[in-house]
């Protein structure tokens, strides 16, 4: 699905929310008002609120069209955030300055995609005209696990210099699912492979190493890493480290020495997964 148009949605939401909000604010004060003013005074104020309620949502024949519009911009919402791995946990704003032309809104808001976490602080500065309304995001401040990938920060701080948001869910997303996909890999090969696959860092670290209980001091260490540049591309990087012992024959040793070669090879042709059940076959590290 088009990234611009979850950005439709999630704009439109947003204008919505923030219009539900300010008429229930409104209509709270008139209740509260009422035990001071006159009945005809508070009859005006529900004609005014009225025809305020009617001009803000022209288009809608009744309160029931509005929620029914609402929820099903929030059912489109819940799928993407379900095709993404993007989830919102907490969000929260601040108006900071509001005039007939221009207002300016702090935003904060926390979530996770494909578990990892994320938290973003930002200004919405909305300017109106004749023709229509413009929105800019300043004072961007973004903080992720940047200890998960040196690049990862320079990432952000470059999204963080332009005030690109939706560049930052896209490639973030992307960065994550690849994190997604390295775990589950491992995961699959520690569970059908137990006494080789060695996960020296756990699940979330970046590299597995197998080893042949029947030869000593010999170990293979497959690195995965994934890489994204400043622009937000986010690139899979694997590569084979073996360690041999000292007594191995220099015939053998040269064999293995070209292995990181064939590995890569093989990740070209077969793909990741069928690269390291390869890997394992070929150097007879299954019993």
């Amino acid at each position: 699905m088009d990234s611009s148009v979850y950005q439709v949605y999630e704009d439109e939401i947003q204008l919505l929310e923030e219009e539900i909000k300010l008429l229930s604010e409104k209509y709270e004060d008139i209740q509260q008002e009422s035990t001071f003013f006159s009945d005809e005074e508070v009859l005006m104020s529900a004609k005014l609120f009225q025809r305020e309620f009617l001009r803000e949502y022209k288009g809608y024949t009744s309160p029931l069209d509005l929620k029914a519009e609402l929820e099903s911009l929030e059912r489109d919402l819940s799928f993407l955030m379900k095709f993404t791995g993007i989830q919102i946990t907490s969000h929260s704003k601040k108006t900071l300055e509001k005039t007939v032309n221009r207002t300016v809104r702090k935003h904060k808001l926390s979530g996770n995609c494909q578990s990892l976490p994320f938290c973003l602080e930002f200004q919405l500065l909305e300017v109106q005209n004749k023709e229509n309304v413009s929105a800019a995001i300043t004072d961007l401040s973004i903080v992720v696990e940047s200890g998960l990938c040196s690049e990862l920060s320079k990432f952000v701080a470059s999204t963080e210099e332009h005030g690109n948001l939706l560049m930052f869910f896209r490639s973030f997303s992307s960065y994550a699912e690849w994190c997604k996909h390295r775990r589950c890999t491992f995961l699959h090969f520690k569970a059908k492979y137990p006494n080789i696959v060695i996960l020296p860092e756990g699940l979330e670290g970046d590299h597995i190493i197998l080893r042949n209980p029947q030869l000593p001091g010999f170990e293979l260490t497959i690195v995965w890493k994934v890489h994204i540049s400043e622009e937000g591309t986010t690139t899979p990087v694997l590569d084979l480290l073996p360690k041999v012992p000292e007594q191995v024959g220099e015939q053998k040793k040269a064999a293995i020495d070209n292995a990181p070669t064939c590995f890569r090879s093989m990740l070209l042709l077969f793909g990741i997964e069928t690269a390291i059940e390869n890997l394992i076959q070929a150097f007879s590290l299954e019993k």
